[in-house]
């Protein structure tokens, strides 16, 4: 058995940086884009359920 007062004493480890990430200020960027489309297809659904509860569509031409 390995006596514990004999062991070799670790070294206390360094935390690991953690990275600042800088969001972009402006352009087309994934974090954006993906917020659009998923705004764009609640949307589209909410038209879709408010002609169903009408009985006709929303964009019709006159």
């Amino acid at each position: 058995m390995t006596d514990p007062a004999l062991a070799t004493p670790r070294a206390p480890s360094r935390p690991t940086p953690v990275p600042v990430r800088r969001l972009p200020r402006f352009g087309f960027h994934t974090h954006t884009e993906r917020l659009n489309g998923r705004v764009a297809m609640l949307g589209f659904i909410a038209l879709l359920a408010v002609e169903w509860k009408l009985g006709h569509g929303l964009l019709i031409w006159p």
